[in-house]
């Protein structure tokens, strides 16, 4: 049991944050496949998720007894429009192109954090976050080889390319923003803009795509949304305690997790692809743990 703590207290706080955010994310991510086989559309899901979310923040934000706008309403609104155009792209990228595909082109986006971090926050890039993210990069491709179709360009328009290389740099661009609100916002102010953004364009892209849904499906819609604010939580008191690139580089292990919970609630069979993909992740996550500054 010693052992056990001493090893979780190795385990630096921006790291474990992270780490919850990528378990948030990945159930969240369970619920909305099982949303999605049912026949439920994306961007419903996407609104059900944003609704539940701005309930839980401004619930939150009242308990602190704080207001809800901050004090820095450009870069709060910025961080909501970033997420939400973020959020766009990787929707269009998902579905013009194989997932396997945009997954890897999206999972880009910690790149994509620990150079705008660099340029705009002064943040060194660490060669242990570097390795994290060529580990990472490498596994994601190992895990999607055998469905990567050689002649992509000639099925797949550039805008389709664009769109999830535009997704990642919004994400990378939102995390940035999220680790400057973070030295004078409280972290539920920060969570808050982003599904009060996010909830109006679901529903105006929705239009009359709605569809009505079961009671067992209203229950995923709402863990769907408090795995998302798990998720946002762990994501926003992780940059607040770690340096953005580094912290944005465990985001990969949200891939193992939605691995394990396929395995466990669908059925799917890793293959051998995926086994390996997933050393490679869990390996460049330790080298940007234990790896001395």
């Amino acid at each position: 049991m010693n052992d056990s703590l001493a090893l979780t207290q190795r385990i630096p706080p921006g790291v474990r944050f992270m780490l919850l955010s990528a378990l948030g994310f990945a159930l969240m991510g369970a619920c909305v496949k099982a949303l999605g086989t049912a026949g439920i559309p994306v961007l419903e899901i996407v609104a059900a998720r944003s609704l539940v979310s701005l309930v839980i923040s401004y619930a939150d934000i009242r308990r602190k007894h704080i207001s809800p706008w901050g004090h820095r309403k450009s870069l709060l609104v910025l961080r909501g429009v970033l997420g939400a155009l973020a959020l766009m792209a990787v929707f269009y990228s998902v579905t013009t192109l194989p997932l396997a595909q945009a997954t890897v082109l999206q999972y880009t986006y910690p790149t994509f954090t620990a150079i705008l971090a660099l340029i705009f926050l002064k943040e060194r890039i660490q060669w242990a976050t570097m390795a994290c993210i060529g580990l990472s990069l490498l596994g994601l491709i190992v895990v999607s080889l055998p469905q990567w179709d050689h002649s992509i360009l000639t099925h797949a328009s550039w805008w389709s390319l664009g769109a999830a290389l535009l997704g990642a740099l919004g994400s990378g661009s939102a995390y940035v923003v999220v680790r400057r609100l973070s030295r004078t916002e409280d972290s539920s102010v920060i969570i808050f803009y982003f599904p009060m953004i996010a909830l109006p364009i679901s529903v105006l892209l929705l239009g009359p795509a709605f569809v009505m849904p079961t009671w067992e499906q209203v229950g995923l819609m709402l863990l769907v949304g408090i795995f998302t604010q798990i998720g946002q939580i762990g994501l926003t008191k992780a940059m607040a305690v770690e340096q953005a690139g580094k912290a944005s580089a465990y985001a990969y292990i949200q891939v193992i997790f939605s691995t394990l919970l396929g395995f466990l609630w669908f059925g799917e069979i890793p293959t051998l692809w995926t086994l390996l993909g997933g050393v490679l992740i869990i390996a460049g996550a330790l080298i940007n743990t234990l790896w001395k500054r």
